[in-house]
């Protein structure tokens, strides 16, 4: 892997559901040209059916591959969750390729955010399925906010989890709308990653976007740490909701925040946020435009 000299080619690792909605946001750049898109996927055979959205499918199943050395990329986009991101992110990174991290539940990973953070490559985070970030970044880059929380309703056959017992899950299935929420988790990104992996990442995106101003990657690395032990963070079980729902809150020397997200699913998968993919095209443009400059 190494990187080209004009801001044209884009490598994306995965093409599920987040990756093919964000190929047809892309597709202005790509239909004229002033972008190319190769996806890496680990099995070709599963993708016979997405060849017509303009981006070149690559069997490549880790940085080991031989293939991975041989493919060139302005920027790496991850969209395969956070094993993908764990593995491809650093490799990336290491290589002195910018990588847009879409899984961001990878950064509370210590050993990761590390190597992510190491360079010579830049690392950008996206927001995922929550929006009003950049204004809880301000303040928290100001030392303005005190108080960061967010709660999140999900649907209960959406919250059940492996570690649970049968009981659990019982309670999680015959939820009913008459009962109303029940809250299952209460506690910080740090402890909620381990508990709700695959429902978090805007827990640690959170995190990330008010840990404050760091200079460097140690200072990064630490304010990070302890913005994951700092963070609230509510998950319900809501039987009426059909989307993910997130409300976040924040208090400060800045002010008073609130923000009330519904986002409705992606075209491609109804059990994923549309949003995800707005906010991974969003943040790949601006990394784009970013190099043009340089």
């Amino acid at each position: 892997m190494r990187p080209v000299g004009e801001v044209q080619s884009v490598l994306m690792i995965g093409f599920g559901a987040i990756g093919r909605h964000v190929a047809r946001l892309l597709r202005p750049e790509i239909s004229t040209g002033r972008l190319t898109l190769t996806a890496l996927v680990r099995d070709l055979g599963k993708h016979t059916e997405h060849h017509g959205l303009g981006a070149e499918l690559v069997q490549v199943d880790s940085p080991e591959d031989s293939r991975w050395s041989g493919l060139t990329a302005d920027v790496v986009v991850e969209c395969a969750g956070g094993p993908a991101a764990k593995s491809f992110g650093p490799a990336a990174v290491a290589a002195g390729i910018p990588f847009v991290l879409t899984s961001v539940g990878a950064l509370a990973d210590q050993s990761t955010r590390r190597a992510l953070l190491a360079g010579p490559g830049d690392l950008h985070v996206t927001n995922g399925a929550i929006g009003g970030l950049d204004v809880l970044e301000a303040a928290a880059q100001a030392q303005a906010l005190n108080e960061v929380s967010i709660t999140t309703a999900k649907a209960p056959r959406g919250l059940v989890q492996p570690w649970m017992n049968a009981e659990e899950i019982r309670r999680l299935n015959q939820l009913t709308p008459a009962a109303g929420p029940l809250t299952i988790f209460t506690g910080t990104p740090a402890e909620a990653i381990v508990k709700f992996p695959a429902n978090v990442n805007i827990t640690v995106a959170l995190a990330w976007a008010t840990r404050g101003l760091g200079f460097g990657a140690v200072a990064d690395d630490e304010l990070m740490e302890a913005a994951l032990h700092r963070t609230g963070v509510e998950i319900r079980a809501d039987p009426r909701q059909e989307d993910s729902h997130h409300e976040i809150t924040a208090t400060g020397p800045a002010g008073e925040f609130a923000f009330s997200i519904s986002s409705t699913p992606s075209p491609e998968n109804p059990a994923t946020s549309g949003l995800t993919a707005l906010s991974v095209a969003r943040t790949l443009r601006t990394c784009m435009a970013g190099l043009r400059r340089d």
